[in-house]
């Protein structure tokens, strides 16, 4: 386990990172991002869309709970587990499946804690209570390959 924290001063930081985030991710990443609303989780994933040239196509998956983007031959995921009520309906919906089929990305991700691969990153934003506009991103790795991941983005 390896742990990184970034200060992200505004948005167009958060989704600098977010871009430089997704060069290092291929099939079968899984990102979870926690925070309060309005915290970043939306704008990183952004980020990370525009870096595969998807910047026009995002949307809120809130109610339809994962949005799918195709790029040439990578597959994105954008889950939005916050109206789920705990991981048996994620696998109801055959949310396992998605993991090795694409690039997770998973907001609010602790609600589905358990179905969670072993190996995945865990970004935690914060708001930082002097500047309305800083983010705080509290990342940690889980799994050997995501703590080299973390090293290239220091």
């Amino acid at each position: 386990m390896n742990r990184l924290t970034y200060i992200s001063h505004n948005e167009k930081e958060t989704l600098d990172f977010g871009k430089k985030l997704a060069s290092f991710l291929k099939k079968g990443d899984t990102l979870v991002l926690s925070g309060e609303l309005g915290s970043g989780k939306t704008k990183l994933t952004e980020g990370i869309l525009t870096f595969f040239g998807l910047e026009n196509e995002i949307s809120s998956p809130t109610f339809t709970i994962v949005n799918e983007y195709i790029k040439d031959d990578t597959k994105i995921f954008h889950f939005d587990v916050y109206r789920l009520e705990d991981s048996s309906e994620f696998y109801a919906i055959g949310g396992e499946e998605y993991f090795e089929n694409g690039i997770c990305i998973i907001e609010w991700g602790e609600i589905i804690q358990d179905a969670l691969p072993k190996e995945y990153i865990h970004i935690q934003f914060e708001r930082n209570d002097v500047d309305e506009n800083t983010r705080i991103l509290n990342i940690t790795s889980y799994g050997e390959k995501y703590d080299e991941l973390l090293n290239k983005l220091i």
